[in-house]
């Protein structure tokens, strides 16, 4: 119904079913424009279809279009592709084409002309040794209806007081909930680092041959053939976010940022490789063990991980209903906060492409 709305051609069985909804509405006893509007018509497109009794086809598949006055001449196509065609413009493209015939005193079009005729006689392909742009799908869609099921991971800087020496945080958290299961400070990115970490977690959460997935960005350790080997090797599922994306990784990306707006976060660097550690190892046992995470209710990772939320939520339920039993005015027709366990968690969830009305209302 939306097809008519948006100029698109209509058959003639389509418009017949338009037509009977229609009448059907207003035998009813329904007013013309609002059966029209639940159609998806105007009343006007209504009445320029059906006519005496009759129900126009579309004649704008029919109708005969006189030539573009401006359009190329075969002459004209012919010298584009002539002199894109000469050897030294063979690996240019339109837009230094163009202006090196007008320093010339030579205007055959414009760049955009250039392209299109290119386009249509499939001469237009990459030109040049760089490797031409790709255009990367959306990364797989994960859900995690437990824990050690999805994990995702990566690599961030730690300061030091020497400029430009950093610290390499190796971080591995669970996507389902929010556990921070495998971490190490190294004073260097290495695949085979990342591979140890790797094995040290999936043996410590039990998880060995499970066929979990890692979810990690593009950087040099993540894909490096070490790692990617040990992760086969371990039975992993490997996933990677599209280059330069980082909302394809936004679970480690928001786990980074709690970690570095702590209140105790060193902002003159840390003195020392020691030093370092001994601070992610205090940050991971609160964020773990006393952090209430927003997004799992207000429960802590562990908590979530273990399966002791569902016990925990309820008895805060219990607890609120009670409270509201004994002053249900200050409460009102307000329902107390939810407490129900957070659904399963999905990595990088598939969006359904916006309608054009959609659009248009955002």
């Amino acid at each position: 119904m939306g097809d008519a709305k948006r100029g698109r051609l209509t058959s003639l069985p389509q418009r017949k079913q338009y037509i009977t909804w229609i009448q059907e509405a207003k035998d009813s006893g329904a007013r013309l424009p609002p059966a029209c509007n639940e159609a998806g018509i105007s009343v006007r497109t209504y009445r320029r279809w059906y006519k005496q009794g009759q129900i126009a086809h579309d004649k704008r598949s029919e109708a005969v279009r006189p030539m573009p006055s401006n359009k190329l001449t075969d002459d004209e196509t012919a010298a584009i592709i002539k002199v894109c065609n000469e050897p030294r413009f063979a690996s240019l493209p339109p837009t230094q084409i163009v202006p090196t015939l007008l320093d010339e005193g030579i205007y055959h079009a414009s760049e955009s002309t250039f392209y299109r005729v290119l386009n249509a006689h499939n001469q237009l392909n990459h030109r040049g040794r760089n490797l031409a742009p790709r255009a990367y799908s959306a990364p797989q869609s994960f859900t995690a209806t437990g824990p050690c099921q999805v994990f995702c991971w990566d690599i961030t800087y730690l300061p030091s007081p020497v400029r430009g020496q950093f610290y390499y945080l190796y971080m591995i958290e669970d996507v389902y909930s929010r556990k921070i299961v495998g971490w190490e400070v190294y004073d260097h990115e290495s695949g085979e680092l990342a591979a140890k970490l790797l094995q040290r977690t999936l043996i410590k959460e039990k998880c060995l041959h499970s066929g979990v997935v890692l979810h990690s960005d593009n950087g040099a350790p993540m894909k490096a053939q070490t790692m990617r080997m040990k992760a086969y090797e371990l039975g992993v599922v490997t996933s990677y976010s599209r280059p330069r994306v980082s909302n394809d990784n936004p679970f480690a990306e928001s786990l980074f940022r709690t970690f570095k707006y702590r209140p105790n976060w060193p902002t003159d660097g840390f003195n020392s490789l020691e030093t370092a550690r001994q601070w992610v190892l205090r940050f991971t046992h609160w964020y773990n063990m006393e952090h209430k995470h927003s997004k799992l209710r207000f429960v802590t990772p562990n908590e979530r991980h273990t399966g002791k939320d569902k016990e925990i939520l309820a008895k805060r339920k219990l607890i609120m209903e009670d409270a509201k039993s004994l002053n249900p005015t200050r409460w009102g027709s307000r329902a107390v906060r939810n407490c129900t366990p957070v659904k399963p968690t999905t990595l990088n969830p598939f969006k359904e492409p916006k309608s054009i009305d959609e659009m248009r209302v955002a």
